[in-house]
Parts: C-alpha cells; structure tokens; sequence
C-alpha cells in the first residue's frame, strides 16, 4: 500500500504539472486521492496548486468530516466525495479550469467521442454537464446522469474534472481532454470535422472494455 506521505508528495507533483502546463492559475483546481474505504486526502482551499508542499493536504473522511491537516478543504470537497461514493474503483480526482476544454465548457459545445481514436480507446464519453454553482450540492447532482460510466466531465461554465484508478491515470485523462480539446478548436478553425468511420468506432470501443475488463480482473 502507498504511504500517505507518498501521496502527499504525488499530488504536489500533480499540483505542478497542473500549473506549469496553465491549466490552472491562481488558488484555481483541486486534487483528491483516496486512501482507503474510510479516508480522502485533499487538496487545501485558498491556496496555489503549483505551490503547495506535502504538509499542505487534508485528510477527510467519506462524509467530509476534518479529520487531519492545518488547512481547510477544497471548496468542491462534495464534488470528490460524490465521485468516490458512486465509484469504488476510483481513487483520485483531478479538476481544473484547461483553457480550451474551459472555453468548449463556457460556449455549450461538447466534446464529441468520435473524432480521435485515443479518446474513444482511453477516455470514452465526455458529458457537458449542466451549470452549477461551484462548491455547492448542485454539483454532484450536474454529475449524477453519468456517473457510472464517464471518466471525464466537461463542467459547464466551470471547468474540466477527470478521474482515474490512480492519479497518474486521472491526471492522464486531464492532458487527454486538454490535447483533444485544443485539436477540436483548430479543426473549426481549419472549417471541418470529421468523424472516424462507425465500424472503427465499435472496435475501438471494444477494446476499451476489453482494457476494462482485463484491469478488473487484474484487480
């Protein structure tokens, strides 16, 4: 098992990445990881991401009861909770505000799952949610709808929130829907959009659940 302090130094280093590649500025974003059936580790509010240290983090438990740590929590604490109560196979979550899945977010336009292979093969459906005011319990019910199956939502007016079954793996899935977002704005500007071929999307599709299916029973 990965010792906490591991984690703390993870997310750190996630918290960086985040804002050395501008996906977030200022106390912008949060970060979460679970680390066991009983407790959540995040990020602090108020504070810069690309600047936090491991003595920064809060450790929860599942209902967002302070358990640990000299900070307050993130302001979207019942956004991460709600993705762990409804995945159990999740262990981190990633938000921020990426400049061109924000902007897809801000004009109503989403992210369709047909155009790159990588996004079908890795992350799969990318839902807009509908607005809701951040930090408040609208939120995880903007995310209730999908839930289940997506791994990546596009928060309407907000920002972009991806999860994983570890951070690597959630934070992967951010750089994807960044890259895949940036690629859309220049293929509108460029005037045209294709989609890839049906048959290639069911093979694809395929073998995502294939990859799933191997990981679960990895597990």
């Amino acid at each position: 098992m990965v010792s906490p302090f591991t984690l703390k130094k993870a997310i750190v280093d996630v918290g960086k990445r985040l804002y050395e590649r501008g996906m977030l500025v200022s106390t912008e974003g949060n970060i979460s990881v679970r680390l066991d059936d009983t407790r959540i580790m995040v990020t602090p509010s108020g504070l810069t991401k690309g600047r936090l240290s491991p003595e920064d983090m809060v450790i929860v438990d599942v209902s967002g009861k302070y358990l640990e740590g000299k900070n307050r929590a993130s302001s979207e604490l019942l956004m991460h909770l709600f993705i762990y109560k409804n995945r159990p196979e999740i262990t981190a979550c990633v938000h921020s505000h990426p400049p061109f899945a924000t902007s897809f977010s801000v004009a109503g336009i989403p992210l369709v799952d047909d155009i790159l292979p990588e996004v079908i093969l890795l992350i799969g459906n990318i839902p807009l949610t509908e607005y809701a005011p951040p930090g408040t319990k609208a939120v995880p019910k903007s995310l209730e709808p999908y839930i289940e199956s997506c791994n990546a939502f596009l928060l309407r007016n907000h920002g972009l929130l991806t999860v994983g079954r570890t951070l690597d793996e959630a934070f992967n899935h951010h750089e994807i829907v960044e890259h895949f977002a940036h690629v859309m704005w220049l293929a509108h500007q460029l005037g045209n959009v294709e989609a890839i071929p049906s048959e290639e999307i069911k093979r694809l599709k395929k073998m995502r659940l294939d990859l799933d299916e191997n990981h679960d029973n990895k597990s």
